[in-house]
């Protein structure tokens, strides 16, 4: 629907209307919370057969006189039953709207006839509210339900991002080794500074998808969330606290960098991408244990699994984040867990840095276990 003030026609199967708490009062009040209006034009059959006022009525919207008209059949209030015709009937908005002002008339005349005041049905049907709210250390008082919105949305994207640029190294480094570009490339760099090159590389082009996604997302919270609302769906947009906005980065980081260490590894173990797929699926498995953690860990945040589980590096980027969220751990555990995190990925980096350098030189056999640990040893 396109203009300010929308012309909508209603029109009767027989001679008979909802109740004189007249439809249009309850479109308009229904369309001010949405910065919309209908105008509506009241159209009684008189007698004439249905198709025939509903030819007219066509006509009237391909001119562009109507937005569209509802049917109003006299069993209405028993089936509860309506249609509606008009240039934009898929519109999700308008629908919505119209089955609300619906809903709402028919209701009320049902309790009109039943002889039932709808303010007291209101009142005695009306829910209790029951809000959560999570004790801070310093002793005020968040809510401790919002947050989990976005833990669940930072791990989704941990995970795509891992999967989908994992897979770029993986692919980049086996490349490098089938060319033979590796061995040039050795000559001039060590292999250390090759490896890190090309995750720092490849890890600032995520960074950079993400910013843009981030700042898309900045953008729906500024304008969209208003324009949804205006239209009848109002989206809340939890508060979250600055510090856990730093952990959601630096949990981030770590996870990113754990996984993406150990894809290269497999690319330089390997030497064709089939073989990739098939070594990095324990990482995906390992990917997918650490999602499927946040269920029973956000239940017992303070339980002793939950404590080791977020201690491990490989799910502590969503475990740890699960239990600041669902009942804040004190800052030595985040501490802790952090500094954990970070070692492996020096330890797993200085390993890979070792295995990087004799593999990628490696050629016409499947590395093992015991051919990768000689290739530890010797360098």
């Amino acid at each position: 629907m396109e203009d300010a003030v929308q012309p909508v026609a209603t029109t009767e199967s027989v001679d008979r209307q909802l109740p004189d708490t007249n439809a249009n009062d309850r479109f308009e009040q229904l369309g001010d919370a949405r910065e919309e209006s209908f105008e509506l034009e009241e159209i009684h059959t008189d007698g004439r057969p249905l198709d025939e006022v509903k030819n007219e009525l066509n006509g009237r919207v391909r001119a562009k006189e109507l937005d569209g008209y509802l049917i109003l059949p006299a069993n209405m209030l028993n089936d509860g039953k309506a249609e509606f015709f008009g240039r934009s009937a898929g519109n999700v908005f308008s629908k919505r709207f119209l089955q609300k002002a619906l809903s709402k008339a028919i209701r009320e005349e049902r309790l009109i006839e039943a002889h039932i005041d709808s303010s007291t049905v209101q009142r005695l049907s009306m829910p209790a509210q029951l809000e959560a709210t999570k004790i801070g250390v310093a002793g005020g008082e968040r809510d401790s339900g919002e947050g989990f919105v976005l833990v669940f949305g930072v791990g989704f994207v941990m995970y795509l991002t891992i999967l989908l640029y994992g897979q770029v190294i993986l692919g980049a480094v086996i490349e490098e080794k089938e060319t033979r570009i590796a061995e040039i490339l050795f000559s001039s760099v060590k292999p250390f500074t090759l490896m890190m090159g090309k995750l720092v590389g490849v890890s600032l082009v995520a960074l950079t998808q993400l910013a843009i996604w981030g700042l898309a997302f900045g953008a729906f919270a500024l304008y969209g969330v208003g324009v949804l609302a205006h239209k009848g769906v109002p989206i809340h947009i939890p508060h979250i606290p600055a510090i856990n906005v730093v952990y959601f980065a630096l949990f981030f980081l770590l996870g990113y960098f754990i996984y993406s260490t150990l894809y290269a590894l497999i690319g330089s173990m390997v030497t064709t991408a089939q073989e990739g797929g098939q070594l990095a699926m324990p990482i995906v498995l390992l990917l997918v244990v650490g999602f499927y953690m946040f269920l029973p860990v956000s239940r017992s945040p303070d339980s002793s699994f939950a404590f080791w589980i977020s201690m491990f590096p490989f799910f502590s980027p969503i475990t740890m984040l699960v239990r600041i969220v669902a009942q804040s751990p004190p800052f030595w555990e985040i501490a802790l867990s952090l500094m954990v995190g970070f070692g492996t990925v020096v330890m797993i980096t200085l390993l890979t840095s070792r295995i990087y350098r004799v593999g990628m030189l490696m050629y016409g056999k499947k590395a093992t276990i015991p051919e990768v640990m000689r290739w530890v040893r010797l360098s």
